[in-house]
């Protein structure tokens, strides 16, 4: 089913059909809930109230969404700007991504273009539960944690609802809990950046969450080198090296929001980051297909020219 603009797919383990569905109509309910909440194509929303009072006045918002917004400063630090809610302050007129897209802008003019992704001009403050957007033009949004945030709710309300195992998979981002019908921990499969209909390695996972980042589905080439559409909220240039990251760590909203820091911030920082992460995994293929893994992962490759790095 299509929500939150991504193709979600559900599943709940229970004896009886008809209440495996209703579970899984609460779990629909609740994505399409924090759609309304968090999404910029509603006039109404808290996003687009606090983007619209951008430069003039502090907006008060539910608590939800406040807090969202207080885990994804806390990231941002974590990252050193690498995530950013305020990436949609980039000027779109720079980057369109298809072929007609021949050369780079030069640095100073890609730098005028990201002028206003800044976290720490995104003022909370939490006895009003209000947010502020320093700077008039700035703008906030969830693309890069929302997806992760609803799948975790969902799995949550399934959950409460009686659901012991299943599955929430947000276009490739994933939640599970409990075991299979027979016991056996879930098995998922980490896609190809080449082929995406293709599988390069198996992981058998219980209560985990997995994200994918990757350019293989939307970049350029310029000069016979490959530039991804994820634009680096430093320099305003595109991403290069690297072809996908996966995130696997217990929580969804965390795992979606750290895949594509790692890509921003390159293999050797992204890993040594994620190394002093608590419960937190990657597996980065670059662009000669290399494949670095984070300290506890092993990997059994499908793929029989693929090194694994550390």
């Amino acid at each position: 089913m299509k929500l939150m603009g991504n193709h979600f797919e559900m599943s709940a383990i229970a004896a009886d059909k008809a209440w495996a569905d209703e579970c899984i109509d609460a779990g629909v309910a609740e994505i399409q809930r924090i759609e309304r909440l968090l999404t910029t194509y509603n006039d109404d929303s808290e996003t687009n109230l606090i983007n619209r009072q951008a430069g003039i006045a502090p907006v008060r918002v539910s608590q939800e969404t406040f807090d969202i917004i207080d885990r994804s400063l806390r990231i941002s630090r974590l990252t050193q700007g690498a995530f950013d809610i305020t990436y949609g302050s980039v000027d779109k007129r720079l980057w369109n991504f298809d072929q007609g897209m021949t050369s780079l802008p030069d640095p100073a003019t890609a730098r005028r273009m990201v002028r206003l992704i800044n976290y720490r001009n995104v003022i909370l403050n939490k006895t009003d539960t209000t947010v502020f957007l320093k700077e008039e033009g700035m703008r906030i949004g969830f693309g890069g944690i929302g997806k992760g945030y609803a799948a975790e709710r969902a799995k949550t309300v399934m959950r409460q609802k009686g659901a012991d195992s299943g599955i929430v998979n947000a276009s490739g981002d994933l939640t599970v809990w409990g075991h299979q019908p027979d016991g056996k921990p879930w098995t998922i499969g980490i896609v190809n950046p080449n082929a995406a209909e293709q599988v390069f390695s198996y992981l058998e996972i219980v209560n985990m969450a997995i994200a994918t980042s990757g350019n293989y589905e939307k970049y350029v080439m310029i000069g016979g080198r490959r530039y991804s559409h994820t634009i680096n909220p430093r320099t305003g240039l595109p991403v290069t090296g690297v072809k996908s990251v996966t995130i696997l760590c217990p929580n969804a909203e965390l795992a979606d929001a750290m895949a594509t820091p790692v890509m921003i911030m390159g293999i050797r920082a992204g890993l040594d980051m994620i190394n002093q992460i608590k419960d937190i995994e990657a597996i980065v293929v670059d662009d000669e297909d290399r494949i670095y893994t984070s300290k506890n992962i092993r990997l059994n490759q499908n793929q029989p020219n693929a090194a694994n790095h550390r």
